[in-house]
């Protein structure tokens, strides 16, 4: 292996992620779903992926996207967190503030 490649492998691993809230809307149906994520930068990927082969685990928002298309789906980022020392304590503010968020946004969670 060279070291270009391990040195981009170790930039990789050390990276920073940010936690979050998202949201992911229809346009067309005006539904919402709000979710929470370790890393708001990959999440979107994640979703999509998982809804254009059908196997998106929440059943309203895979129906929206078989019904109305990849088109009328967007998605936002709702909050970002600060950097938390534990993982429990960024778990617990996460189901905290995606709770938030719901009620906010009178949206079904992801």
């Amino acid at each position: 292996m060279s070291i270009d490649r391990k040195a981009a492998i170790a930039a990789y691993k050390e990276r920073k992620t940010i936690a979050g809230i998202f949201v992911v809307r229809c346009t067309a149906s005006g539904e919402a779903w709000v979710g929470q994520a370790p890393n708001l930068e990959t999440i979107q990927n994640r979703i999509w992926f998982s809804l254009r082969h059908g196997s998106h685990a929440c059943c309203s928002l895979q129906a929206a996207w078989n019904t109305h298309g990849e088109t009328s789906l967007t998605f936002g980022e709702c909050e970002r967190l600060d950097d938390e020392e534990s993982a429990y304590v960024r778990n617990a503010l996460l189901k905290e503030r995606m709770l938030h968020w719901r009620a906010e946004l009178k949206a079904e969670m992801i």
